[in-house]
């Protein structure tokens, strides 16, 4: 059995991060709106994938893709109120540092801005472009969010309203999950199954938090990866992550480590996968 009452009650309180964030912290956060060059992505204007190109209509009414998306909604409902729920409230905040530290148990080494200044960097100028890659197909498809097709409670209820507004597919959360799993696992090779992992559990948390379908979460992560591809063209982005490489490295020669539950988090990824 988890151990889980402290972590539960950390991860839990993450929802109120995310309230805040939308309510006027540093435009770094923001995917949409970089006001500051330590806030812009690597994608000159014009550059980036189309969502609206190569994102196909969501499954229709009646398909059989769209009772896959539903029968999966529905094995996840059985998450509320567990510490995969809990993790899954966690993964809804965008804002840093608590996403970039997200993913230090994957990458077995502690993130921070005090430890890992080059890599919170790479991390910050990648979501500004995955956060960004699905705007277009949302506008486009304005997908209803299954919480507000099934009247089942979600894992961020403070986020309803713009919620509802925003439309469901594809999932830009899952976007940016998927572009640091994809980048990290450049950083730290030896760590990429994990930090792959860890970048689908991420996704995966928008089913778990009833906000997104699994068909928006596939297309979220298919974006990421022509992202993640396109930047590589991009030089500012190559030196940002060989950077960020020599960094991990110097920290682990001193045998730095995670200091998050690890092993707690490991197991409550694996109770919905």
């Amino acid at each position: 059995m988890l151990k889980w009452t402290g972590c539960a009650l950390v991860l839990l309180g993450a929802t109120n991060v995310w309230g805040a964030e939308n309510a006027g912290e540093s435009a770094a956060a923001n995917p949409m709106t970089p006001a500051t060059p330590r806030a812009m992505g690597y994608l000159p204007a014009g550059a980036a994938p189309s969502s609206g190109a190569l994102v196909p209509p969501p499954p229709a009414p009646d398909s059989a893709a769209m009772a896959r998306d539903e029968d999966v909604s529905r094995n996840a409902l059985a998450m509320h109120g567990t510490p995969r729920w809990a993790l899954a409230a966690q993964d809804a905040v965008l804002s840093f540092p608590q996403i970039a530290e997200t993913f230090s148990c994957a990458l077995n080494a502690p993130v921070s801005e005090e430890s890992t200044p080059k890599l919170m960097t790479l991390l910050r100028r990648t979501l500004i472009d995955a956060g960004r890659s699905t705007s277009e197909a949302k506008r486009k498809y304005q997908r209803a969010r299954p919480f507000m097709v099934n009247n089942k409670p979600m894992c961020t209820p403070d986020r309803d309203a713009a919620l509802r507004a925003d439309g469901s597919y594809p999932s830009g959360h899952s976007a940016i999950g998927w572009a640091f799993g994809l980048v990290l696992s450049e950083v730290s090779p030896e760590q990429a199954n994990a930090l792959l992992a860890r970048g689908r559990a991420f996704g995966q948390s928008r089913i778990v938090c009833n906000v997104h379908w699994q068909s928006d979460v596939l297309e979220g992560q298919m974006m990421a990866s022509a992202v993640v591809a396109r930047m590589h063209a991009e030089p500012a982005f190559r030196a940002d992550l060989d950077a960020a490489r020599e960094e991990l490295a110097a920290l682990r020669a001193k045998g730095a480590a995670s200091a998050r539950a690890c092993s707690i988090e490991a197991e409550t990824l694996q109770s919905w996968r």
